[in-house]
């Protein structure tokens, strides 16, 4: 049983089997999330908004989650060594690496190296697994990688060969590295409901970070208690962690680790759109063209997901 499909059938259930659906919410999440962390780096430690971001998703999992983590706590508990490593490679290390890395890198190398989070789940999906890549899925993806790039170059290929990496960007190759790791082993999760596991590793996640946050806010950067820092800590708890992960986790037991993984390409279009729409910025040719690879490449690799 996957996660999420425990219980008798409710209106909501075919809404979060839709894999289009499933697909759009995270990537719209995570590019609100990405910009967040960029905009508020010097102002919020990037360990304590990773901290607190996970503790306070967990308090408000937690109501919900109840009921199901009574019923499954002995298959967490039975499956507990692949829960801990789900909860450090995704929660627990994922984050905070890259709130640690946007304080000294440029959202555009940020988005570039995420970008190559699909190739990386296909990656380790077959080094751990096997699982063969078939050859529409291998041409969807590498569509979708051109849109994506397309966009992160804003249609100058001379953008890329220019791009230069630091300490920063380091710090978002391990994170990219830990998600695809996340992704590929979330087929080993344990048969229970999806709000179970958000909590399980929501929970479990912060209690790993608690000595590190602590550590960080003895050694000189203590969390200041202000709008922009509660306010930061309110969007990245619920929209980012709660509602991003539940689609993504779903969205694996739908259709599987690779597939939704390419829905990481579509943060440089909800990031193109977001800045045109908040930042100001005018839309130019590229992002049509962009937007219009990856909505192919996506449409190629997921094409028999309906009819599975």
């Amino acid at each position: 049983m996957a996660a999420g499909t425990t219980g008798p059938a409710r209106p909501a259930a075919g809404l979060f089997a839709q894999p289009w659906l499933l697909l759009m919410l995270p990537p719209l999440f995570w590019s609100g999330n990405f910009v967040l962390g960029r905009a508020v780096a010097d102002a919020v430690p990037p360990v304590a908004l990773a901290f607190w971001r996970w503790a306070l998703g967990a308090l408000i999992v937690l109501p919900f989650a109840w009921p199901h983590l009574r019923r499954d706590l002995e298959v967490l508990l039975a499956h507990r060594w692949i829960v801990l490593v789900l909860s450090a490679l995704g929660i627990a290390c994922f984050n905070t690496f890259v709130y640690i890395g946007l304080a000294d890198t440029t959202a555009l190398n940020a988005v570039m190296m995420q970008s190559a989070m699909p190739v990386l789940i296909v990656a380790m999906s077959f080094m751990l697994f096997r699982e063969p890549v078939a050859p529409l899925q291998g041409l969807g993806i590498a569509v979708s990688l051109a849109g994506a790039l397309t966009l992160i170059a804003r249609g100058d290929p001379a953008t890329l060969a220019g791009l230069r990496f630091n300490t920063g960007d380091l710090w978002i190759i391990a994170a990219v590295l830990a998600y695809a790791a996340y992704t590929a082993l979330l087929r080993r999760r344990p048969a229970v409901h999806g709000l179970s596991l958000l909590a399980a590793t929501f929970t479990l996640g912060a209690a790993m970070l608690l000595p590190v946050y602590l550590a960080e806010s003895l050694g000189g950067r203590p969390l200041a208690v202000n709008a922009v820092s509660l306010g930061s800590i309110a969007y990245v708890a619920v929209f980012p962690s709660i509602l991003a992960y539940l689609c993504f986790n779903r969205a694996v037991a739908v259709i599987g680790a690779n597939r939704t993984g390419l829905s990481i390409h579509l943060m440089p279009v909800f990031g193109s759109l977001l800045a045109i729409g908040w930042l100001g910025e005018r839309p130019h040719w590229f992002h049509g063209v962009g937007i219009a690879l990856i909505a192919a490449g996506i449409a190629l690799a997921t094409r028999r997901v309906d009819h599975r």
